[in-house]
């Protein structure tokens, strides 16, 4: 075999992608210590006051170093997006609707939800870094009920549908939730019937506003 040959052989075996293994063992861990920062930021949130805290705090109270939390969450957004989705999935298996009939059903669920997670959820409400978390999937929210909106309100004027979608939204909250459990003394299945009951009037009466003879464009059938 020449030089050549032999450098051929050499470069190409450089080149060829090194495969990585990882065993169910190594990923099962890696979730676990993914988990313990989750909770380690619900439990630095929830005991914080005001909601302030430095990286490092997460890290101490999950029982880790610094650079295995930044392994898993190179930045406080991002750690902040997976724990919005991570409590979320704690408060009930969906929170966002994806139809009208979702807007009757889900508030009941999510607010027993909001109060097995009474803590978090007014941390969520009442810090600067509840706040950041909730704007940070607002354009997600605004989206699903949107949607969902509009699939209950077909024929009801565009801005009919846009106040509704404003209102509902306000609604099935967890501001809400918080308002009728302090000044209503209201449980979270309490709340969330009396939400449901009042989304699904509203809805009623804009359907039934509708005239006879519209279609679901809104105009005139032929």
């Amino acid at each position: 075999m020449t030089n050549v040959e032999i450098d051929v052989i050499a470069s190409d075996m450089n080149s060829r992608p090194e495969r990585k293994y990882e065993s169910p063992l190594r990923r099962a861990h890696a979730e676990d210590t993914r988990n313990r920062l989750l909770a380690a930021l619900a439990e630095v949130l929830a005991s914080s006051g005001d909601g302030a805290f430095i990286l490092d705090d997460v890290a101490k109270a999950a029982g880790v170093e610094r650079r295995t939390m930044f392994r898993h969450f190179p930045s406080k957004e991002a750690l902040f997006q997976a724990f919005w989705h991570w409590i979320n999935a704690r408060i009930a298996p969906t929170v966002l609707p994806r139809s009208g009939a979702d807007l009757i059903s889900m508030p009941i669920a999510a607010f027993q939800g909001f109060d097995a997670n009474e803590g978090i959820v007014r941390a969520s409400l009442h810090t600067v870094s509840g706040r950041q978390m909730r704007l940070a999937a607002l354009p997600e929210r605004k989206q699903a009920f949107s949607v969902a909106v509009d699939d209950a309100l077909a024929g009801v004027s565009p801005r009919d549908r846009a106040r509704c979608e404003a209102i509902v939204h306000a609604l099935y909250s967890a501001a809400t939730w918080e308002t009728l459990k302090d000044y209503c003394d209201l449980d979270g299945k309490q709340a969330g019937e009396t939400v449901a009951w009042a989304i699904e009037l509203i809805m009623k009466g804009l359907r039934q506003s509708v005239p006879s003879d519209t279609n679901e464009t809104g105009g005139q059938k032929p």
